[in-house]
């Protein structure tokens, strides 16, 4: 009576796995393919239990240490997979706050204060980034620095149309003291907790996209050094 019972459950369950994967949403099936993995282990573990008259748990007792190992092999390979796609790094200063996507090499924005507060970077016109990086380097020269970067991306000889195309003090190269462990994880795109390993991949990675050698800029090159060292150095 009891296989039969569990043999009832089983099929069951089975035929409504098999339902939602037939009905569901493309877009949202990647997201249950877990939950439906772990449904299918479940069915499996009930079926051997009831197939053994409850045997079964006597040769999987063992197997309970081995739990915590395949947690630890699980995050190793997610680090060594790097980050998901679709992540970005953050930069906030006074005036702008930027994202870079690391897909796309896009860069995003969003004016903080002044003149074009609440606009983003993307619906300002040549004319009006320049007018935002002139109230930028009357009042805070770090946002000027990015909004440079972002018009050396969106229109690359955009210095022949303003006097003093860059700001005259050079990068700063000296303590990463500025930025703070948050920030850090916000520029290289990384989720708090990140490993060495991750943290020197997003490094590496951004620094390729962004290197002045690579059509970046001093500024944002400096930015990722800065974060990285205040992660590797806590």
């Amino acid at each position: 009576m009891l296989s039969l019972f569990g043999g009832l459950a089983i099929l069951c369950g089975l035929l409504l796995l098999a339902y939602l994967f037939v009905n569901a949403d493309p877009a949202r099936l990647a997201q249950r393919l877990k939950w439906i993995g772990i449904g299918v282990a479940a069915l499996a573990l009930l079926a051997l239990a009831v197939l053994t008259e409850g045997r079964a748990v006597f040769f999987l007792a063992p197997l309970i240490p081995l739990v915590p190992a395949l947690r630890r092999m699980r995050t190793m390979f997610a680090g060594a997979r790097g980050p998901a796609s679709g992540s970005s790094s953050r930069v906030e200063t006074a005036f702008v706050r930027m994202s870079l996507d690391h897909d796309t090499g896009q860069m995003t924005g969003t004016v903080l204060r002044g003149r074009f507060a609440g606009l983003r970077l993307e619906e300002l016109g040549r004319a009006d980034l320049l007018d935002l990086l002139r109230e930028c380097r009357a009042e805070d020269e770090e946002s000027a620095r990015l909004v440079e970067a972002y018009l050396d991306r969106a229109h690359p000889d955009w210095q022949e149309d303003i006097a003093g195309a860059r700001t005259g003090a050079p990068p700063p190269t000296g303590s990463s003291a500025d930025v703070t462990v948050e920030e850090a994880y916000a520029i290289l795109g990384l989720a708090a907790g990140a490993t060495v390993q991750q943290i020197r991949d997003a490094h590496r990675r951004l620094m390729k996209q962004l290197h002045p050698d690579h059509g970046g800029t001093d500024y944002l090159a400096t930015k990722i050094n800065r974060a990285r060292d205040v992660l590797l150095n806590r």
